[in-house]
């Protein structure tokens, strides 16, 4: 079986900037870097894909820049990489991305897990993970936080809700996006960041994929951003609290009902 797991390169988050007229981030002249969420997919994929027999695939879409991050997968212990990467991809939104994704994984064949972190970092939506699900008509389950079992039928899996965990059950071919508690990631070895300087990494365009160029890109979008704005300062001003132990405890219960936390 083979194992996908999706990655993306990311700005590194202190020098993410937003362009004024187009709403979209600034990557030209920026840091990049693997998205950390990935690196708990990646980790997955390579556990499971030991202990199932199979392969591992990392794939992602991005400008030609993006070849580093799936380097860094490669030093990691996945198999092959791939990189969707054309100026027909740009400006993709979510489902526009997912709809690629999709083609991309349809056209490697035998795909029987497609793994991706819970979210990326620039923008944080958490919807090309069930994207994919839904464009590839396979079974999902997000928020992954540990795979209790591992079998030619499926998975066994515990996935956080908002009270607790839930555990559920799903077969092949299905996606998971999962959570930072699901692992430890590796840390890459010198033998595996030597092989990953030396593999030849495809380039894949929507012809490759078979794709309808109609679907991606800015035409392919449905959604558009209007406005984006910085977040609101935090809240700086500190408070010094004097007297006995029972004196502080009640003025800090007072003031944290006073400021509805409580």
């Amino acid at each position: 079986m083979k194992i996908v797991v999706c990655v993306k390169q990311v700005p590194a988050s202190s020098d993410a900037q937003i362009d004024p007229v187009t709403k979209r981030i600034v990557r030209e002249g920026t840091r990049a870097v693997l998205n950390p969420f990935d690196t708990y997919a990646l980790e997955e994929g390579v556990r499971l894909a030991r202990q199932l027999g199979g392969q591992v695939i990392a794939l992602s879409m991005g400008p030609p820049k993006a070849e580093a991050c799936l380097r860094e997968a490669i030093s990691l212990g996945v198999d092959q990489a791939i990189l969707l990467s054309d100026r027909a991809f740009g400006g993709s939104d979510t489902y526009a991305t997912s709809y690629a994704l999709a083609r991309a994984i349809d056209t490697i064949g035998g795909v029987g897990l497609v793994i991706c972190g819970k979210q990326a970092v620039d923008g944080d939506t958490a919807q090309v993970g069930p994207g994919i699900a839904a464009h590839l008509g396979w079974a999902q389950a997000t928020y992954v936080m540990k795979v209790e079992r591992a079998d030619k039928d499926g998975l066994r899996l515990r996935r956080m809700n908002e009270e607790g965990w839930d555990v559920v059950e799903v077969g092949f071919p299905c996606v998971l996006t999962v959570l930072k508690d699901i692992n430890q990631p590796r840390v890459p070895t010198l033998r595996g960041v030597l092989s990953a300087m030396e593999e030849q990494i495809p380039v894949w365009t929507p012809a490759d994929i078979g794709a309808d160029t109609g679907k991606l890109g800015l035409d392919g979008s449905p959604t558009r951003v209007v406005r984006t704005a910085p977040p609101p300062p935090r809240q700086t001003a500190s408070k010094r609290l004097a007297g006995s132990p029972a004196q502080v405890a009640g003025e800090l219960v007072a003031d944290l009902r006073t400021r509805g936390i409580l």
